[in-house]
């Protein structure tokens, strides 16, 4: 089973979201999103990577994205911004058959639920919820069509423990969880992930491939 040490960085406590990616960059684990799991129907391989850290009430995730095409055209939380370019961090407590999904396009839009499957079961999170989970994009909030050519991107993420279900003050020792990159909508569409998935179509809703994802005391 794949596994990530989340390290504790002190400095993020109550840092605002805009200056936490070049703390994220300097004491973060950086990790790639490298896994091409149907490489013979989506072979594009964009060069994705994160690095994660977690405060005293939050996790910290800061994605880096290179490669061809670019798109976001929803600004909505709850739309499908998987057909945009998007990112996204789907985890679960150890003895929960419950995950939760973040998904989050290239200029922040967020989708975010907790479910038992990728159709049973969803619980989408409500409006106050979603305004708890911060966000900082390098390319503003703007949406824009499909652009060719080559981009350079970067994500960074806040979310609450307390989204996930811990108490004030309760961090986990571990959880278990994923990381992707997608684009279903674009012209170069792909399926990349941190923990391998071994399933014949693409499917990032299986929890059984989650990797442990361990935070240093």
């Amino acid at each position: 089973m794949k596994r990530v040490i989340i390290p504790y960085i002190e400095s993020l406590n109550d840092i605002k979201i805009e200056f936490a990616g070049h703390i994220l960059e300097s004491e973060g684990k950086r990790e790639a999103i490298d896994k091409l799991n149907w490489a013979n129907t989506f072979p594009y391989r964009p060069i994705t990577t994160f690095n994660i850290g977690y405060s005293s009430n939050a996790i910290f995730i800061k994605y880096d994205v290179h490669g061809s095409m670019l798109r976001a055209i929803y600004v909505n939380d709850q739309e499908p911004v998987y057909e945009d370019s998007c990112v996204e961090f789907f985890c679960k407590k150890t003895d929960s058959e419950y995950y939760f999904n973040f998904e989050f396009n290239c200029i922040g839009t967020c989708l975010a639920a907790q479910r038992k499957s990728k159709k049973e079961d969803v619980q989408r999170l409500s409006p106050d919820e979603m305004k708890l989970i911060e966000r900082h994009s390098s390319l503003s909030r703007r949406a824009f069509k499909e652009m060719e050519g080559m981009f350079t991107w970067d994500l960074v993420v806040k979310i609450p423990f307390s989204l996930l279900g811990f108490g004030e003050g309760e961090i986990p020792d571990k959880l278990l969880g994923n990381f992707y990159k997608c684009a279903d909508g674009t012209e170069s569409p792909h399926y990349l992930s941190w923990s391998p998935i071994q399933t014949e179509t693409p499917n990032f809703h299986r929890p059984e491939f989650f990797g442990e994802l361990c935070f240093e005391k």
